[in-house]
């Protein structure tokens, strides 16, 4: 290996690692925070946190290379640029397409592996993070209660309550359904405000209860569908319930149950449930047309007059329908008309039912085929990102954090906007799903082009001086217009 490329190496790699492992940690920190409510306060063991940062880490990989190489690309080639590094490299014949060799090889290695990460890590990834994160999330109920819906995952309890307040955990207005005798709602707790806690053997969740009443119904076994029942109500200031949560410790689900997701498959096997679903779709279509076109539009028809049946049963014989309209009395036509007003609408109805259903497994096919593109997409991104970063690191010559910050992290948005629409145009049937998943490359692709051509004319694209003495040379042109208009 050569001096030059074992330098440009060195001062890439130590970066680039520097730059993926903050980009993941504040990756991973945006998913913390999104989850937060769901695993504080869980007593989740050690071993089980840290299975859930690992499978979310290996999730977020294809994310963090991108902007990992537009940063530390940035910042190598900024480094080199205020150290007058790269200057001495051109003065010495190298020219930047040279000085990047080394780069674009480890770029490329770079891509490839992000394609292996995001066919054959982020499938098992999400796999075991969804199972897992369910899991957790079906833990505890009490953390689990929204407000003014019903919650019925505890068995032989519904439970409601009007207004929670987080910070001191008083729940308001609450109400309990003790389905426990399965005999419908005949015990009914209510009481103004409470709390819930677990116990703590976690085996029951402890609600203390203040100043409410218990009722309840008496169903005599003699007579049992007695409308007229005894009742009993209860008034009470404070109250104590333990309601029994033996099921709700940590049990692992089936992982079977999510393999069917779009995010836990690789290549293959989103390209066997593509078939599936195209064909599913084409046998819906060909069925929506058979029936509506068959059974409906040309369907034979009767109706019914005071002389008695006539009939109609094909497309040839459409045309009697005049003629035996025009037979019927008022009566008989008014009866005509109601029915096929009345059969009109209900085709209708079921037309709209059968659109519906046929762009609900339209929108959920894009679904799989725009996770097919982003495998390769988000590869492509960190080669792309190389040839943005690279040659504005030269151009502009500024190292360290900050402008190399400023910069990454204004092309990444400008990325990630243009992913998030291209992605919403193809979920909503508007754009094809390789037309959506491929124009942010589509874009990108001619300014990594056009800044390493710059860069490579030594262009001063972003030297303000360059652009100063460029308007205060049209300013002087427009001043000695002014002053001789002849000119």
């Amino acid at each position: 290996m050569k001096k030059l490329d074992e330098f440009m190496l060195k001062s890439f790699l130590g970066p680039f690692i520097m730059t993926f492992v903050i980009t993941t940690f504040i990756l991973l920190m945006q998913f913390l925070w999104r989850y937060i409510e769901d695993l504080v306060g869980k007593g989740l063991d050690a071993a089980v946190i840290a299975k859930l940062m690992l499978y979310t880490t290996a999730s977020l990989v294809p994310m963090a290379l991108p902007l990992a190489v537009l940063l530390a690309s940035i910042m190598t080639f900024g480094n080199l640029g205020e150290n007058y590094e790269l200057t001495a490299l051109k003065s010495a014949g190298i020219s930047l397409q040279r000085i990047m060799k080394p780069l674009i090889y480890l770029n490329i290695i770079i891509s490839i592996f992000a394609f292996y990460v995001s066919n054959n890590v982020i499938p098992f990834a999400n796999l075991k993070m969804r199972s897992l994160m369910y899991d957790i999330q079906r833990q505890k109920p009490e953390f689990q209660i929204r407000e003014g819906s019903f919650y019925s995952e505890i068995d032989g309890y519904s439970i409601k309550i009007g207004k929670k307040n987080n910070e001191t955990g008083m729940i308001y207005d609450l109400k309990i359904y003790n389905h426990t005798a399965e005999q419908g709602n005949t015990k009914i707790t209510i009481a103004d405000s409470g709390t819930m806690k677990m116990a703590a053997d976690e085996s029951n969740l402890v609600v203390k209860l203040y100043s409410g009443y218990n009722y309840e119904e008496v169903r005599q076994a003699s007579n049992p569908v007695d409308i007229s029942r005894p009742h009993r109500k209860d008034h009470y200031k404070t109250q104590e319930m333990l309601l029994d949560l033996s099921g709700f410790g940590l049990h692992r689900t089936d992982e079977n149950l999510f393999k069917s997701g779009y995010k836990m498959m690789n290549l293959n096997q989103l390209d066997t449930y593509e078939d599936s679903l195209i064909a599913e779709i084409k046998e819906k279509q060909a069925h929506f047309v058979m029936v509506y076109t068959g059974s409906n539009y040309f369907k034979n028809s009767t109706i019914h007059s005071d002389s008695g049946i006539a009939f109609v049963s094909s497309r040839d014989q459409i045309i009697m329908k005049d003629k035996i309209y025009t037979s019927l009395d008022n009566d008989a036509r008014s009866r005509v008309i109601t029915h096929s007003l009345y059969a009109a609408r209900a085709i209708k109805e079921q037309l709209s039912y059968a659109s519906w259903d046929l762009v609900a497994k339209m929108k959920n096919l894009r679904k799989y085929q725009i996770e097919w593109h982003r495998k390769f997409t988000l590869s492509i991104a960190c080669l792309i990102f190389f040839f943005i970063g690279a040659p504005l690191g030269a151009i502009i010559r500024k190292g360290g954090f900050g402008m190399p910050i400023v910069t990454s992290i204004l092309f990444f948005i400008f990325y990630y906007i243009i992913s998030l629409m291209s992605e919403k145009f193809v979920k909503e049937l508007q754009i094809l799903p390789w037309e959506g998943m491929w124009i942010p490359s589509a874009v990108l692709l001619p300014i990594g082009v056009f800044l390493t051509y710059k860069a490579t004319r030594d262009s001063s694209l972003f030297n303000i001086e360059y652009y100063t003495r460029f308007f205060k040379t049209i300013n002087s042109v427009v001043k000695r217009y002014q002053s001789n208009p002849k000119l």
